[in-house]
């Protein structure tokens, strides 16, 4: 979920900051006990249900209340969360629980509580847009409370089913039983508990004293620990780095422009973190233009694709090389050769051979039919991915296409992914570790139905993922990217380029997850 990018980091991410390859510096300062630690978020997360939850922003503030049965170390390595052991096989996972663990509502974590947050988002009752994504299709989850276990189970062999575990957040006690409690709450077993949500300006939260079973036995009784933390609603990014240099904020996400500025601030520390791909999907509804493979190929060939990397990251980006985050499970470039190249004249004969004819306007047209797209994407990532938009409606409509632009929010593009459908291209990073979490997004039940927002159907690709899925090691991997190939041959998405953001502190420290918080390892500093 996140994050789902910016509409669909779709998961909480398991990538440190150390990992990404970028400098990092920290304020200086000795931990100071107590205080707030405040941080930007770019948009209001909406609900809070983690059953519900596919935007990053969402899997931000999730990340302060809720815990994982494991989670993922800066290295990859899987360590204790709420369970103290596991036990793997090839089509499941039995995990033993900590004995110590409480909700924030009092009440003890069981093993019946982590099996109906799976066997919920599963339900088909519930239309749970992770389904398919962290849980994986046709998983079930069965308890035994007195042994303190829980069993994960998949109908047939699946490769990563330990490795998809740290991004399920686990609700317990009352928001179990009735859902409807948490969607602007929470009921969890994290280091800090919700304690008062004023949306689109606010979300506090409280820390939890008695907090001792945190990834790999992490507590909260740690010299510097913030006894709250607010996330403050903070849309415009200029306004959120002006509140960083002048005290006003403790941390925060930078996408565009105001980077160099942060980066030469006396006292500020940062770090860069990459997230997710820029990139654009087709929607291939029976009704769109789109649906046509000759017509997204030539669109992207009328793409100059290095170009516009350059602009939708403000020049802070790399070459895009796959769709899964670092690190990732299989090395390898997906991307190189399998995409179409930039050939503007190569575009416009083949939208002629395709029978979109150009009118008098200039516009073309097929049976009467002119070659319109509505192209979506968010307002909340700086000011590159407005202009990669804007260069990409020029490039269509160079070669004879209508563009019209739609930026939105964070929580209006998921309701036009999932809801609406009223749109035709859209530029939706994802972020996630694992190739399992993206098979709902790219495969299956097309929204509203299910997670496959662009209505893609690559049958190379769903035979590949097929294979995939049950084979281990090398064997599995070489199936994997060559999926991703298959999906960017055919142009069912473009991957332009890897987007890097700043992760920017101001009084405080803290590791940030690729959009989620590490809460134990946030620090206040006597620079605050």
């Amino acid at each position: 979920m996140k994050h789902i990018g910016s509409a669909a980091v779709l998961a909480s991410l398991s990538l440190l900051a150390a990992a990404c390859g970028g400098a990092a510096s920290s304020p200086s300062g000795k931990p100071v006990d107590g205080g707030t630690f405040s941080f930007a978020l770019s948009t209001d997360p909406g609900v809070l249900d983690p059953a519900m939850a596919v935007l990053s922003v969402t899997n931000t503030v999730l990340s302060l209340a809720y815990d994982t049965l494991v989670s993922t170390t800066n290295d990859g390595k899987i360590v204790p969360g709420l369970a103290e052991k596991w036990d793997v096989k090839p089509d499941s996972v039995t995990f033993t629980l900590r004995k110590d663990v409480t909700c924030s509502d009092g009440s003890k974590l069981t093993a019946a509580d982590v099996a109906e947050n799976v066997n919920h988002v599963a339900d088909p009752a519930t239309k749970s847009p992770v389904y398919g994504v962290l849980i994986p299709e046709g998983m079930k989850a069965e308890a035994d409370d007195a042994a303190g276990t829980v069993t994960l189970s998949t109908p047939k062999p699946f490769s990563f089913i330990l490795e998809n575990t740290p991004q399920i957040f686990i609700v317990c006690g009352k928001g179990v039983k009735d859902r409807s409690l948490i969607a602007r709450a929470t009921s969890g077993t994290g280091p800090y508990k919700l304690v008062e949500a004023v949306p689109s300006d606010h979300y506090t939260f409280q820390l939890r004293k008695d907090y001792a079973w945190g990834p790999g036995g992490a507590t909260t009784k740690n010299q510097g620990q913030p006894e709250k933390v607010v996330l403050k609603v903070v849309p415009n990014e200029q306004t959120a780095a002006n509140l960083l240099i002048s005290g006003g904020l403790n941390g925060a996400v930078i996408y565009g422009a105001d980077r160099k500025r942060l980066e030469a601030t006396p006292g500020m520390g940062k770090f860069v973190l990459p997230m997710g791909n820029g990139q654009f999907f087709y929607h291939q509804g029976d009704d769109r233009p789109s649906k046509d493979p000759a017509v997204r190929k030539a669109l992207t060939q009328a793409v100059n694709l290095p170009e516009l990397a350059g602009i939708a990251s403000s020049g802070t980006g790399r070459p895009a090389t796959g769709l899964v985050m670092y690190p990732r499970p299989c090395q390898g470039d997906s991307v190189a050769g399998h995409v179409p190249a930039f050939d503007a004249a190569a575009a416009a004969a083949a939208l002629d051979a395709a029978g979109w004819k150009a009118g008098a306007d200039g516009i073309r047209v097929k049976d009467g039919k002119k070659l319109s797209l509505r192209l979506l994407y968010v307002t909340t990532r700086g000011a590159g991915v407005q202009a990669a938009n804007e260069y990409l409606a020029q490039a269509w409509k160079k070669v004879g296409a209508e563009v019209t632009l739609n930026g939105v929010i964070d929580t209006k593009l998921s309701e036009s992914l999932n809801a609406t459908q009223d749109w035709d291209v859209v530029w939706l990073p994802i972020g996630v570790t694992l190739p399992t979490q993206l098979v709902g997004f790219l495969s299956g039940p097309a929204a509203p139905k299910g997670a496959n927002f662009a209505h893609l159907h690559n049958t190379r690709y769903e035979t590949l993922i097929a294979e995939a899925v049950t084979k281990p090691g090398e064997e599995g991997c070489k199936r994997w990217i060559e999926s991703e190939s298959a999906l960017f041959e055919n142009a069912d998405l473009v991957p332009v380029v890897e987007n890097t953001v700043l992760v920017a502190q101001k009084g405080a420290t803290f590791d940030f997850p690729a959009g989620s918080f590490a809460p134990t390892t946030i620090r206040m500093t006597e620079a605050g």
